[in-house]
């Protein structure tokens, strides 16, 4: 294997010298790999850009989802470099809904021998106002409790909190919301509501072991599901947190708006709102365009 590449985030939950060890161990019977360790934020998407341009065919990954997205915001449109992508953060959504195994090495050795046996499968990617995106990217409540959730730092030895911490921030913040959301933004074409999330695949995230769906319908290789309800009023609360942990096949009601397999989306808010994008905060904005980038990176299966 000529041109292999990881791209590894030392600060990373599950990225430890031991595991960043065995992972490239693995990877290395295929042949000689390059090891890159991210320095900061933004570092990975300069490294993959680097690295491509270098001739690297085959780009490993082991980190959290936020390292993932830089990766994939340095990769040239329509690339042929072959990704892999090792969980190495605390819920790492993207390799799990990918098919790989939470553990990172257990993950590193089915990329080793996809890589050997050449098993890729395209997929499509998001892009919301630019900035691509692997598995979904929100516009208001998913990207305030992303928002509260890293105001919470990180614990002695670099460690974010647990997925159980993450539930009672969710929970804090329907309480401060007094479990009331009202309209935020219009939806181009559909009318107001009070969040909306473009889903490039069917999890949401990960609680444990336990998948999270609010769009069963979405698969990599189609365009964006986008699902935003209207005004949430307290009543309605228990009916979608229900939706969200079944994963029925769709929520039902007038009140939530569901688009399948769309190329584009546009919303207009009514004011400064938070924005998410693969986990990773990008900010408050007034405007926000999803866009799907079809048959955009292949990934090792």
């Amino acid at each position: 294997m000529a041109g292999a590449v990881l791209i590894a985030n030392p600060f990373a939950t599950g990225v430890t010298e031991r595991r960043l060890a065995e992972v490239q161990a693995a990877l290395e019977q295929l042949g000689e790999l390059e090891t890159l360790l991210t320095q900061h934020r933004g570092h990975a998407t300069e490294l993959a850009r680097e690295a491509c341009a270098g001739g690297c065919d085959t780009l490993f990954v082991f980190s959290g989802d936020g390292t993932s997205n830089e990766v994939l915001n340095g990769i040239e449109p329509r690339s042929d470099v072959r990704l892999g992508f090792i969980p190495g953060g605390g819920t790492s959504v993207l390799p799990r809904a990918l098919g790989l195994p939470r553990d990172a090495l257990a993950a590193a050795r089915r990329l080793r021998e996809a890589a050997g046996a050449g098993r890729t499968r395209r997929i499509s990617l998001g892009r919301v106002n630019g900035r691509r995106f692997a598995f979904n990217a929100g516009l208001g409540f998913d990207a305030e409790a992303v928002r509260r959730f890293d105001a919470l730092g990180r614990r002695d030895g670099g460690k974010r909190p647990g997925d159980a911490r993450f539930l009672l921030t969710i929970a804090e913040m329907l309480w401060d919301h007094r479990f009331r959301y009202e309209p935020a933004a219009e939806l181009e074409g559909v009318g107001p509501v009070s969040f909306a999330v473009a889903c490039n695949c069917d999890v949401l995230t990960y609680v444990g072991r336990h998948a999270l769906r609010i769009a069963p319908q979405a698969r990599f290789e189609l365009g964006l599901d986008i699902v935003a309800p209207g005004a949430v009023a307290p009543r309605e609360v228990p009916r979608l947190a229900g939706y969200l942990f079944s994963g029925r096949e769709r929520l039902r009601g007038d009140n939530v708006h569901y688009l399948h397999d769309v190329d584009r989306a546009e919303l207009s808010c009514f004011g400064p709102v938070p924005l998410q994008a693969d986990g990773e905060d990008l900010g408050d904005v007034e405007h926000v365009l999803f866009e799907c980038e079809r048959d955009a990176v292949s990934v090792l299966v």
